[in-house]
């Protein structure tokens, strides 16, 4: 049999890869891969705000994928805010315990265990989704609600405010809880509205109506500084969700002429007002002198302080220097510096907040940790400006440092909401138009 010679096998040419880019003719000033290009020989930038970018970046990482360091610096700060709060009440307390004839530890001890509750609720709302708080919308406000209207039945009045319940020796302030449970249902509600948010009837019903509702049983109970707190939540949720804007113009219009109604038709508030412009300052036994001790704490305390514990206006000078007049405190004995740390801390908080919302694109989301961020902010501002001089004093605590057992606990129970977002921060997308 004859065979023929068959082929030798070829390997089959391998196609060379070219780049999609269309070749360019070369240029005397186009660099070449020999030749470095003239970014690569280009120093790298340098500088304060360059190096200050560049660590936000690794803080809030990529556009692709978050660090998850707003987690931690919203967590650290408002540890840090509840650590400095107990120092403090235990300070300013301490001296009219012993007057009193009672243990210096007692305030302090009733603060640390509310505050132990409150660390063990701000795991436990860390823990739900926003699932979770579109469900317990409707059953919190109902809550808080039937709470308020409580008090006014068997509330217990203090300093002219009927707001605290008080059952044997337990007593709860619940237009604090009522804070919380605002910020959750307006967010739930506003969030569904969609683009409807727009006409001013779809974002008056049902937010004010039942919105205002709390808020009114607030009022009747004559507390206005928590009412204005309330206030600044409602208006916060409307103009996260997208809310006109001559809605706000007119509501502030009204909300200025409700405070004069309201500042005319009581004493108490026409006097703190008056002191507020220095108009009855004659003499040194009216409501002008808690602020003006609060005034020569700050001035006494220099730029470092007289030392923790060594406060002179809290021996019995400044009424009540555990509660609404704390920051002067602070100022008085760590100085510049120590209030400083204070406001450095909620300034960290605002920005890790507002970092986490910008990464969502879900509505209740951004509405629900935006009116969180007005309400610890915004009642900051309020005492701070209180005990500053720049606002008159009408009782607002300051968050996380003030002693008051129920503030407190919702307090990081509100933190706990922003923790639940920020721990599982998605990638940073840009909503849709």
């Amino acid at each position: 049999m004859v065979t023929t010679p068959t082929r030798p096998v070829r390997r089959k040419p391998v196609m060379r890869q070219h780049s999609r880019t269309p070749s360019v003719p070369a240029s005397p000033n186009t660099p070449t891969p020999s030749t470095p290009s003239a970014e690569g020989n280009a120093p790298a930038k340098k500088g304060l705000r360059a190096r200050f970018g560049q660590f936000w970046t690794y803080l809030e990482g990529s556009d692709k994928q978050a660090s998850g360091a707003s987690y931690y610096m919203i967590l650290g700060s408002a540890l840090a805010l509840t650590a400095i709060g107990l120092m403090m009440v235990l300070s300013a307390s301490s001296v009219e315990a012993i007057a009193e004839g009672s243990s210096e530890f007692d305030l302090f001890l009733r603060q640390a265990t509310w505050a132990a509750g409150g660390l063990v609720l701000m795991l436990l709302l860390s823990r739900f989704g926003a699932r979770a708080y579109r469900m317990m919308a409707w059953p919190v406000l109902g809550i808080a609600v039937v709470l308020l209207v409580l008090v006014l039945a068997i509330g217990v009045n203090i300093n002219g405010n009927q707001n605290w319940i008080q059952i044997g020796g337990f007593t709860m302030q619940p237009s604090e809880p009522a804070k919380l449970a605002l910020a959750i249902w307006l967010a739930s509600v506003l969030a569904r509205k969609g683009r409807l948010i727009r006409n001013w009837k779809h974002a008056m019903i049902p937010a004010l109506p039942l919105g205002g509702l709390p808020i009114g049983l607030v009022l009747l109970g004559g507390d206005l500084g928590t009412v204005i707190i309330m206030m600044m939540i409602l208006a916060a949720a409307l103009f996260f969700a997208g809310a006109p804007m001559k809605m706000f113009t007119i509501a502030g219009i009204a909300g200025i002429a409700g405070a004069i109604v309201m500042v005319l038709v009581s004493g108490n508030r026409s006097d703190r007002i008056t002191a507020w412009l220095r108009l009855s300052c004659d003499d040194g036994q009216d409501l002008c002198l808690q602020a003006d001790n609060g005034l020569f704490a700050l001035a006494s305390g220099g730029w470092w302080g007289v030392g923790i514990g060594q406060s002179r206006q809290k021996w019995n000078w400044i009424p009540e220097a555990h509660n609404d007049f704390i920051f002067a405190i602070i100022g008085e004995e760590f100085g510049l510096v120590g209030t400083l740390v204070v406001v450095i801390l909620f300034g960290i908080l605002a920005v890790a907040t507002i970092r986490v919302a910008r990464r969502y694109t879900d509505p209740f989301v951004r509405i629900l940790l935006g009116s969180i961020l007005v309400w610890l902010i915004g009642q900051a501002f309020v005492n701070i400006g209180m005990v500053t001089g720049v606002l008159p004093v009408i009782g607002v605590p300051l968050p996380f440092i003030s002693y008051g057992g129920s503030a407190l606990t919702f307090t990081l129970g509100a933190v706990g909401v922003l923790l639940a977002f920020a721990r599982k921060c998605p990638q940073h997308q840009i909503p849709a138009q």
